[in-house]
């Protein structure tokens, strides 16, 4: 039988964030948790969970994550390029010509790594229930059935910080992604506190979210680097490419790009320009399964090292995991997924498992999850969208 993709389906929803992770944010300086200087309150995740429908009845899932201050682009944004644009090239396509279906998508339509990234995502699950296999073998060589975990600290003060470390310490997790920012000298006393309360048994790594200027970012790096940070994220802004690149020719610790990096060219002038010596991928950077692989293998040529993070629901939590478990070797850092934690609901129909600051891959064919479709319509911010029927 010739597999065909027929149609594709497109939901915009909206999940509020859990009303602890609201509390504890608005107690924050701002509002949002972290230092980024936007002003509209962060109250959830915006999205668009994608369905590719075969010619013999599958369904790919695919799950992309959406905020105005990083993202630039709106749900409907995403959809619009796609139903205008992008399903042109998907639609009547073999999902295993995975590689051609991203370069008619590349030639025709540019930029727009999300919306690429959440069909290509979507294939990846279409092309491993077709085969029944796990997608994890689609993408590397299976070694581990589950993977480690590191949790989020919202940006607040250093004492509620540092039980937020000791609950998630408690619950198994040993690495910790502490938001920084606010002022050098906080920044020396929030990780100073976190680092004394657990001594040398957790790995922490820091955000700053653009807070310093790259002169100032050196200072806060500097000050800090003595209590063993494992790589900084987005000290300067998000366009400041040489700005990082001068910062990380003055500083021991290794930077992370994040709201400066969306696709998979943007890695490699960071790279070339000395600015970073870690990449971290997501979902929706830069843009899918394929590029993603292609970014980590580019990575490990460089000798950079590698990190997986987001907030996302059940189906892009599954994609983190399968990668992770897929090309375990090559991921010397803790997987940061913290969308179970964060949002109201994960829209898939049985949980993952998340226990001891570990999550197991899910069993099954594809990512090994199931859409919840009463929440998809509960969360639906929109009538979905249709292309191909």
């Amino acid at each position: 039988m010739t597999f065909k993709i027929e149609s594709i389906e497109l939901t915009p929803l909206f999940v509020p964030f859990k009303a602890p992770v609201k509390h504890v944010m608005q107690s924050s300086k701002g509002g949002l948790g972290m230092a980024i200087k936007a002003e509209e309150p962060w109250l959830g995740g915006d999205f668009v969970i994608s369905k590719l429908i075969c010619n013999n009845g599958n369904i790919g899932l695919g799950e992309s994550f959406f905020w105005l201050p990083e993202s630039g682009i709106t749900p409907y944004q995403i959809i619009d390029s796609i139903k205008n644009g992008l399903a042109d090239y998907v639609i009547g396509e073999n999902p295993f010509n995975i590689e051609k279906i991203n370069q008619r998508m590349d030639n025709n339509v540019a930029r727009s790594e999300a919306a690429k990234g959440l069909l290509d995502m979507a294939c990846y699950d279409l092309m491993g229930h077709i085969k029944e296999i796990p997608t994890f073998n689609l993408m590397g060589d299976n070694i581990a059935d589950k993977i480690p975990l590191a949790a989020l600290i919202p940006l607040t003060s250093p004492i509620l910080m540092k039980g937020i470390v000791k609950s998630y310490y408690r619950k198994g997790f040993r690495t910790f992604r502490l938001k920084l920012g606010n002022s050098i000298n906080e920044d020396i006393e929030i990780v100073e506190t976190i680092r004394k309360a657990l001594g040398n048994e957790i790995r922490i790594r820091v955000d700053y979210n653009q807070a310093y200027d790259p002169p100032e970012a050196i200072h806060a790096i500097k000050a800090i680097e003595s209590f063993q940070i494992d790589f900084a994220e987005q000290p300067v802004g998000a366009d400041d490419y040489l700005g990082m690149a001068y910062v990380q020719k003055h500083v021991n610790t290794p930077l992370m790009a994040h709201e400066g990096f969306f696709s998979l060219k943007d890695f490699i002038v960071l790279v070339e320009l000395k600015a970073v010596r870690v990449l971290g991928i997501n979902s929706e950077r830069p843009g899918g399964v394929t590029n993603a692989l292609k970014a980590l293998n580019y990575a490990k040529s460089k000798d950079i090292g590698i990190v997986l993070h987001n907030q996302p629901l059940g189906i892009a939590s599954a994609m983190h995991i399968h990668f992770h478990a897929a090309n375990y070797n090559s991921i010397g850092y803790a997987t940061e997924l913290f969308g179970q934690e964060m949002l109201e609901d994960d829209l898939i129909s049985s949980p993952i498992d998340y226990s001891n600051g570990f999550a197991k891959i899910p069993e099954g064919s594809g990512w090994g999850v199931k859409l919840d479709e009463k929440a998809l319509k509960r969360y639906a911010t929109d009538e979905t969208v249709i292309i191909g029927k």
